[in-house]
């Protein structure tokens, strides 16, 4: 089981510089002409939950649970968000209580093509355009599952015309240096011969996040991780990255010597979650990060896809929507060439923007999660869907600039 991206990194020191930035929108460079990824809307999609008795090699409770063998209750619960499920034509019965609203507490298995499609339909109706499928080591018991859901994200991706691509996280995956090439030698380049998978500058978009973190679950060298990025590129694809907050001046969560490595890179994104909380914080990082690595990146014909994260439910830093929209607006001032979300369906992390629990009566009994409506502004379940599509509007200058979120709640 994966241990989380933020409770692996930990929380990285925020620049104690604040301030205020122009608000005039700066026009976007062309590192790369408009493509799958750039002057796109991706989302991250992890398509990693499954339950016991969805037909899956798994049979288990598999993210939903800290213990898979057991059904996931408030004793035994890997999420800290509550999904709404009413949409789905299958659904597996959790040992939470029964909803405050009196229905059972239901969760959803990604092995089931009902369900992935709902969330391709989702991003086909609120304008997400592409979705890079994590792939963390499937070279253990969970490769079965992995390669089955990859299946169904093609026939998803298919069937509502929306584009996908691999990205590799390279999470605890000790053997990932010759395995990573293999994999994709062996099983994942094969997804390139569909309609659906994402391309830019005519190649196809390969994502590899986690390279240079300072933490234990990603002990590999430059020269290993030069290496994994130049056999790629020798294979002809577009290679997007996820790197630290801080790769550009090798502090804080990232690991030094790893300047070239992340400048051999076609796209950067620098990881957000766990970094801020607030408008101010989004303010902040876009003095003291965002706009410096949208300099660089300039200067070196590298594409910027910085993350926008709707906000930790846990922590209450959603103030229905207005985080989400004030990263929105500081990443299209800065003139991003992509927007990476973070992500569709984290509902371990409480970052979904996917279909979420209204209202109190909507989440177990007893269990402590908040809904969406915790601030005491009712929002839609799919408010966070909408709120994203306008993003990309804005991105893509189909609506004004605007620091004044346009979406309304219901």
């Amino acid at each position: 089981m994966e241990i989380s991206r933020r409770s692996l990194i930990g929380m990285a020191a925020a620049a104690a510089v604040a301030g205020t930035a122009a608000t005039t929108a700066v026009p976007r460079p062309l590192a790369s002409p408009p493509g799958d990824v750039v002057g796109k809307i991706t989302v991250g999609y992890q398509g990693w939950f499954a339950a016991i008795g969805d037909g899956s090699p798994l049979n288990g409770w598999w993210h939903w649970s800290n213990n898979w063998g057991q059904p996931p209750s408030s004793s035994n619960k890997a999420i800290i968000s509550w999904p709404d499920v009413r949409e789905y034509t299958r659904v597996y019965r959790s040992a939470f209580n029964n909803l405050n609203n009196g229905q059972p507490a239901n969760l959803y298995s990604n092995y089931d093509q009902q369900t992935v499609d709902t969330h391709f339909k989702w991003m086909q109706q609120y304008n997400c355009d592409t979705a890079a499928l994590q792939r963390f080591n499937p070279t253990g018991g969970e490769g079965p599952i992995r390669d089955a859901v990859t299946a169904k994200v093609r026939a998803a991706a298919e069937k509502y015309s929306r584009k996908f691509y691999i990205m590799y996280d390279v999470t605890n995956w000790t053997n990932m240096q010759s395995e990573i090439k293999a994999d994709w030698t062996n099983k994942m380049r094969a997804y390139t011969s569909s309609s659906a998978y994402a391309r830019q500058n005519g190649k196809p978009v390969v994502g590899i996040w986690g390279f240079g973190f300072n933490d234990g679950g990603r002990p590999f060298t430059p020269s290993q991780c030069q290496d994994v990025i130049n056999w790629f590129k020798g294979q002809g694809v577009y290679l997007m990255g996820g790197v630290p907050t801080w790769w550009r001046t090798e502090t804080g969560d990232s690991r030094t010597g790893f300047a070239s490595v992340y400048r051999s890179f076609n796209m950067l994104s620098p990881w957000m979650v766990g970094r801020i909380g607030s408008p101010a914080d989004s303010d902040n990082f876009y003095n003291v990060a965002n706009a410096p690595d949208q300099a660089e990146c300039n200067a070196r014909g590298i594409d910027y896809q910085p993350c926008v994260l709707p906000g930790d439910m846990s922590q209450r830093h959603r103030r229905h929507g207005d985080f989400m929209w004030r990263q929105f607006y500081n990443m299209v001032r800065v003139g991003a060439q992509g927007i990476y979300i973070s992500m569709f369906d984290e509902f371990n992390e409480g970052n979904q923007i996917a279909k979420t629990a209204e209202n109190a009566g909507m989440v177990p009994s007893g269990s402590g999660f908040w809904a969406l409506d915790e601030d005491g502004t009712p929002c839609s379940s799919d408010y966070y869907l909408r709120l994203t599509g306008d993003g990309g509007r804005m991105l893509k200058r189909q609506i004004a600039l605007t620091p004044n979120r346009p979406t309304p709640t219901v």
